[in-house]
Formats: C-alpha cells, sequence, structure tokens
C-alpha cells in the first residue's frame, strides 16, 4: 500500500463529520417542507449551516461561561469511533467531563419534545424561499431566536452541574 493514502481515522476528518451532520438536518427538512429539486442545494447549504454555525457557536460559548462560573471546561470538535461529529469537553486536568454528540447536540438545541421549535421552524421554512439574503437573514434570525438561546442555556447548565 502506498504511503500516499491518506489516514482516515476517527479523529482526522471532524469538520467532514460535522457537516455530515448538516446533511442529515438537509434530509430531515427536505423530508417534510414542500420542496422541489431545485431547492435540494438550499436545503444542503441550510443544514450545514446550522449544524456548523451552532457548533461552532457552542464550543467556545462552553469555555467562556465555565471560564466565568469557576469552573472552567474545554471543548473541542471531534469524532466518535464511529467517525461522527463529537464534542468533547474537558476538565483542565485533561480528564473528559462529558461527551456530546452533535446529533444529539443538534436535536436538543432546535426542538422540543421530539418536534422542532415551532419559531425555529418558521424561520428555516423561511429560509427556503427567497433571495440568498433572505436565506441568511432568516438562518440568523433561526440561530438566534428564544427557543435556541434558552436549549444552549440548558445545555450549558447540565454541563457545570
Amino acid at each position: 500500500m502506498p504511503d500516499s493514502v491518506p489516514d482516515f481515522a476517527p479523529d482526522s476528518r471532524p469538520e467532514a463529520a460535522l457537516l455530515e451532520e448538516g446533511d442529515r438536518l438537509a434530509r430531515f427538512m427536505a423530508q417534510r417542507l414542500p420542496a422541489t429539486l431545485r431547492d435540494q442545494a438550499r436545503l444542503s447549504l441550510i443544514g450545514r449551516s446550522l449544524a456548523v454555525n451552532l457548533v461552532n457557536a457552542f464550543v467556545p460559548t462552553v469555555e467562556h461561561v465555565t471560564r466565568h462560573a469557576g469552573r472552567p471546561l474545554h471543548a473541542q470538535l471531534t469524532t466518535d469511533e464511529r467517525g461522527r461529529a463529537l464534542v468533547q469537553v474537558i476538565t483542565p486536568d485533561g480528564e473528559e467531563h462529558d461527551r456530546l454528540p452533535v446529533d444529539d447536540l443538534l436535536r436538543d438545541l432546535l426542538t422540543v419534545r421530539g418536534q422542532w421549535h415551532p419559531a425555529v421552524w418558521e424561520k428555516v421554512q423561511d429560509a427556503v424561499t427567497g433571495s440568498e439574503h433572505h436565506a441568511t437573514r432568516a438562518l440568523a434570525d433561526a440561530l438566534r431566536s428564544k427557543a435556541v438561546l434558552t436549549a444552549l442555556q440548558r445545555q450549558l447548565q447540565l454541563l457545570l452541574r
């Protein structure tokens, strides 16, 4: 086997695994929205944007909030044994504090009792239609909605216990 073959060990591709989670969100949306084949590329972009932006906001927020609470934790995007995206939370001693599968984290941030929060879902539906600028604004509104921020606060409280 040539030496130039890339190593695809679980921790070698966390960003790609995060995009895969976004693709899962896109498939979920495609099944529930009145979207056409023309909308598939936009749905993919929306799903990936939600996944990347939520996780990329969550990781530094964990560090900031826990540091200010006097119990600093380090969070990082990695992958699990199956190559799925995972947020690993580590204590200052280097011990693992928690492992948050990204699919569970996204579910907890976007849904209430297994259903997408209506305000978030409305913004996602809105992002499918209109211009790119319109879609960007709708996604930004979804990400900073009260429902998502409240869910983020719950996640942080769980980490601080």
